[in-house]
Order: C-alpha cells, then structure tokens, then sequence
C-alpha cells in the first residue's frame, strides 16, 4: 500500500508539474505588466514545489519502496529520464531568478528577455520527452538479460 501512495504522490507532482510549466509557458510574453509577473513568479513557485514533489517521491521510489533499485540503477533509459529532469530543473534556474528579481517590480510594462521565453518553451519540449522514457522503462527496455 505504501507504494501505491508514493506512485500516486509522485504521478500527481508530474501532473502538477506540467500543468503549472504549460500555464507559465501560456502567461510568459515579451512584454508583462508588474502584477502579470507577480502572478508568474507564484505559478513558477508552485512548479518548483511540484518539482520537489515529484523529485522526492521518485527518489522514494527508487530507494525505499516498490521495486529493488537495482531496476532502476541498472537501466540506462532510467538514468536518461533522471538526467533529463535534472536538465529541465537547471534550466528553469534562469526564468526564476528572472521572476524573483523582478516580482515586486513598479514598472508599467516589463520587457522580458527572449532568452527566457526561450527556455521556457525549451523545458517545456523536454518534459515531453519523459513519459516515453517512463512507457519504455515500464515495459522493460534498458534491461540487460542475465
């Protein structure tokens, strides 16, 4: 039962998570009022919250419930989906720390760097990336026959 619970906490971070990344990528644009990227800035907390979430039932997943983690340590494909996911979370440093510096902004309009568009829209292609690395792992590629 205690598997169950990490699975379903860890498939509700992944949902949270894309949910919250597809409404940024949806609200970011070149030029933003102050209170859009007040609003931004706490869509973007709650997606670093359900990176959280769902980074610390994966690693809950891996080494202390469910299967041994020998599954998963021994399957390159796992380590590409945990590479990847740590390859988004760097990326989405760069929009942060844009988001923290300028939320409490008094500027009218606030022009928001491509480069950050960019990524967002780049982390948001990689995510996509995941769940055919997870439906692969699922159905047993990356194992190496004994």
């Amino acid at each position: 039962m205690e598997e169950i619970v990490v699975r379903y906490i860890h498939f509700l971070g992944i949902l949270f998570l894309a949910s919250t990344l597809a409404i940024e990528n949806v609200l970011l644009s070149k030029s933003m009022s102050s209170q859009s990227i007040k609003r931004l800035a706490v869509v973007d907390g709650l997606y670093g919250v359900s990176a959280l979430v769902t980074l610390g039932a994966g690693l809950t997943l891996w080494f202390a419930v469910g299967k041994p983690s020998e599954f998963y340590t021994k399957n390159p494909i796992f380590h590409a989906k945990v590479g990847l996911f740590l390859l988004i979370a760097l990326l989405s440093i760069i929009p942060t720390v844009f988001l923290l510096k300028h939320r409490n902004t008094t500027k009218d309009n606030l022009f928001v760097p491509q480069r950050i568009i960019v990524i967002k829209r780049l982390e948001m292609l990689l995510l996509l990336v995941l769940p055919l690395l997870a439906a692969l792992m699922a159905r047993g590629y990356g194992l190496l026959s004994s």
